[in-house]
């Protein structure tokens, strides 16, 4: 299952939650999107081609992250950018979630192994972040 995170229209998340099941490659972030999503699911014997990626300039605005639940269970809270609270979801283990805009918060539920995946360089909080005085 995917969901969709949104405010006013615009998709501030995608989950894929763990027993997300497709075939071949699926790909769930259009693909203008800065930061690219996708399960790919094969059967046994499939070969995926051996394969470089070609250099190209990309210009990226604005940061988004990946955060995969290893095992545990966290909150993540969703924000505007005047800091009120949207929406929230509870991850387990296995789910994914594609942080793609707004403001967002989490709070460990159980204890929890996350890997986060985002685009670099990083520059450190001070010129990264923008903590949010969150309603």
């Amino acid at each position: 299952m995917v969901e969709k995170v949104e405010l006013q229209g615009e998709v501030c998340a995608l989950i894929l939650r763990h027993e997300l099941s497709v075939e071949g490659v699926n790909f769930f972030t259009t693909s203008d999107n800065p930061f690219q999503l996708g399960i790919l699911q094969h059967r046994q014997g499939t070969e995926i081609k051996p394969h470089i990626h070609r250099d190209s300039t990309r210009t990226i605005k604005s940061a988004q992250e990946v955060l995969h639940i290893e095992y545990g269970k966290v909150e993540a809270n969703f924000y505007n950018q005047r800091g009120e609270k949207i929406g929230s979801s509870i991850l387990n283990t296995g789910d994914t979630i594609l942080l793609i805009s707004g403001g967002h918060g989490f709070r460990i539920l159980e204890e929890a192994k996350i890997l986060e995946i985002k685009q670099g360089p990083y520059y450190g909080v001070k010129e990264d972040k923008k903590c949010l005085d969150v309603t």
